[in-house]
């Protein structure tokens, strides 16, 4: 009898962890924080990347809302100064400062921009450095890109962020420690068939980032690298965007991926996954059961990227079950 109750307990355990798998917007570690620790934003700088739009803008926007010091950066200084005036919280928008930045600039460029940073807050520095500044072309097979798209995108998306880093890690370490935010991609998981250059560029990001923080973790360098799957946003790029408003998939909002990205920087998470399923439900196949993973990568890659190229949703179920996408 005692069995059978442990039993009965088990799967009912197991169905209501499964239903909350099934409607998810992130990975169990993640979603069982739900609030983001305020005292760890309150009053840091908290310098972001690709402020002008997207992501970044909406980032730039929570920080603000949770009383944190910013510095905003991005290459078009009136979309950053747009971005300032619409912020609210304790310093903003009158103590926010706009930093101009290109991630391609080389690092002599990238150094003098470091200076400046850390001298726009005196005697404080930077805290955090969310690298949240990419480049993405649409889709295309592996074989198709460009020697211009692959040096593009690896001058911003790696060597770019990168060289940031190395340049502002020996400050953060002369103060006692500081967190790097990477906003990378479930492209950087998992196979990405129509993002082969992009996902490669994140791929490594983590490589460099999961190292860093190993090397320097001790010494009190923190690292959080955020993986989203597809999100929706309204007026630029983040990780992954919408492809098809249309589409019944759902996509997690600008607002809700940045308020989860928060969340996992406040409780120092190394890692955090943002999705809705299917995306999520892949992620956690390929890293526990690897080879599973890749099998069912490889049965949807091909017809992903001929969704891609009749704008059909890529993140769809539908992949999987063979169903053709609709032509606009």
């Amino acid at each position: 009898m005692l069995t059978l109750l442990f039993v009965s307990l088990g799967l009912l355990l197991l169905i209501g962890l499964l239903f909350k798998f099934a409607f998810a917007d992130g990975d169990f570690t993640l979603i069982s924080k739900k609030h983001v620790k305020r005292e760890a934003i309150e009053g840091e700088v908290v310098w972001i990347t690709g402020t002008s739009r997207g992501i970044g803008e909406v980032l730039a926007k929570q920080f603000a809302s949770l009383d944190a010091k910013l510095i905003l950066s991005a290459r078009n200084k009136a979309e950053l100064e747009r971005v300032k005036s619409e912020l609210k919280g304790k310093y903003a928008p009158e103590d926010v400062k706009v930093l101009p930045l290109d991630l391609a600039s080389g690092e002599e460029s990238l150094k003098l921009v470091v200076e400046q940073a850390v001298s726009l807050f005196p005697g404080v520095g930077v805290d955090y450095l969310v690298h949240n500044a990419a480049y993405e072309r649409p889709k295309s097979k592996a074989t198709d890109a460009t020697e211009e798209i692959l040096k593009t995108t690896f001058d911003v998306n790696v060597f770019g962020t990168i060289t940031l880093t190395k340049l502002v890690a020996p400050l953060l370490l002369n103060q006692g420690g500081g967190h790097f935010v990477v906003i990378s991609s479930a492209a950087g998981k998992v196979p990405s068939s129509g993002q082969a250059i992009y996902s490669a560029s994140k791929h490594a990001l983590h490589g460099y980032f999961h190292s860093l923080r190993s090397e320097f973790c001790q010494k009190g360098i923190k690292v959080t690298v955020v993986c989203p799957g597809p999100i929706e946003t309204s007026n630029g790029t983040g990780a992954s965007t919408s492809e098809d408003k249309k589409s019944p998939e759902k996509h997690v909002s600008s607002e809700r991926c940045a308020e989860l990205t928060i969340i996992a920087a406040s409780h120092n998470l190394k890692e955090a996954w943002i999705s809705h399923q299917p995306v999520l439900l892949v992620m956690y196949i390929v890293q526990y059961m690897p080879s599973l993973g890749f099998w069912l990568m490889d049965k949807v890659g091909g017809k992903r990227v001929e969704f891609a190229e009749k704008k059909g949703n890529t993140y769809s179920w539908k992949l999987l079950f063979g169903e053709k996408t609709k032509t606009n």
